[in-house]
């Protein structure tokens, strides 16, 4: 009765499931690795994010280049306010506002970028305070470039001038003459009355949509699993139900011998 599982057309197909089931099986259980490695550094990038904010100030150029294991570190530069530019559509706690963005330049000749704090409304240089004159000293968190469109970032361009869409060197290079730090920092506490803007995650660490698209794979890949066996199954029983009505004399030999309604 099972002779015809050694025809062509089974081993066609018994191969097909040899290989599908076991390369769907590695394709979720790799999947669910990239959702669980999410899940750990998101863990791990909130332990970092609480443990540096009792960490003592360490100087910019310690911590620099910033990775995923410096952002977000309490730091400390030292140099003069320069040019100020406003960073629109922010917001904090669910309102819409904008960054008040201002450029220090520190001991080594280049710049680095200092968010002296939060304003709500649209983005008006009228509201945004002047910043100190003379040396400052700042301290707060630093934090990775941003990346348009990432993040919660938005990606805008044509905006007016003394506005800039992301903090970041690429964004800031045809603002500013000066060379600027791949980094930047937002303060501890707001400057002029203006609200501090927490710090951030390094990007590709939180539970994000991405990570939920890893957990979404897996459950297909794990589906298809059982969709191919659920198929091999169907056809063997299918098959078999025409071999026992042919020895009944039930169903002609040629008929049989025809493709099943499945088409396989």
């Amino acid at each position: 009765m099972y002779r015809f599982l050694l025809t062509p057309r089974w081993w066609g197909i018994n191969v097909f499931v040899l290989l599908a089931v076991p390369f769907c099986i590695f394709m979720g259980s790799w999947q669910l690795g990239r959702f669980e490695d999410r899940v750990q550094d998101h863990r791990s990038a909130g332990a970092q994010a609480a443990s540096a904010r009792k960490e003592a100030p360490r100087p910019l150029a310690e911590l620099l280049p910033v990775d995923k294991a410096t952002v977000g570190r309490q730091v400390t530069a030292t140099g003069r306010y320069g040019k100020q530019l406003l960073v629109p559509d922010r917001k904090l706690d669910g309102r819409s506002g904008f960054y008040v963005l201002t450029l220090l330049r520190t001991d080594s000749g280049r710049v680095l970028p200092v968010v002296r704090g939060w304003l709500p409304g649209a983005a008006d240089p009228a509201k945004a305070p002047a910043p100190p004159t003379g040396e400052v000293t700042v301290t707060g968190a630093l934090q990775a470039s941003e990346t348009p469109g990432e993040n919660g970032v938005p990606a805008r361009s044509g905006l007016p001038a003394g506005q800039t869409p992301a903090i970041s060197a690429a964004s800031l290079v045809n603002l500013v003459p000066d060379d600027v730090h791949d980094a930047w920092v937002t303060l501890n506490r707001g400057d002029s009355g203006m609200r501090a803007v927490p710090a951030t995650t390094p990007q590709n660490t939180g539970l994000d949509l991405k990570a939920f698209q890893n957990l979404g794979y897996t459950a297909e890949w794990f589906a298809f699993v059982g969709f191919v066996i659920f198929m091999w199954f169907r056809l063997l029983r299918r098959e078999v139900e025409f071999a026992r009505d042919a020895e009944l004399g039930l169903v002609a030999e040629e008929e049989r011998r025809q493709p099943s309604p499945t088409g396989v």
